[in-house]
């Protein structure tokens, strides 16, 4: 009897660990939509990945554009300083130039 007893006993042990494992497992159903869920989730992740570095290449883009224009306005104030300055400089001394050898002569 002890041991029919023991044999039950052991039983019920095995049945209630089998049943906390069973408890423990995920049905195929529900790890097929978390899987789901969690691709759309990495898909949306990339997308936004994907969108920040788009953005960050057009601000790089602005600034390498608006780098060259600034140098392309740098140049431009340049060659109209140097007509701006210079050239009535050369043309006085091109009349006292014309006037002494006019004098001169």
């Amino acid at each position: 009897m002890r041991r029919l007893e023991d044999v039950r006993q052991d039983l019920k042990e095995d049945f209630r660990e089998l049943g906390t494992r069973l408890d423990s497992k995920v049905s195929l159903e529900r790890y097929e939509l978390e899987k789901l869920a969690r691709d759309e989730s990495l898909r949306l992740l990339a997308e936004r990945v994907a969108a920040i570095e788009a953005a960050r290449e057009a601000e790089q883009e602005q600034k390498r554009l608006d780098a060259q224009k600034l140098a392309e306005r740098r140049a431009a104030d340049r060659r109209l300083l140097l007509t701006a300055l210079v050239a009535p400089v050369l043309l006085l001394l091109l009349s006292v130039y014309i006037q002494t050898r006019g004098a001169g002569a």
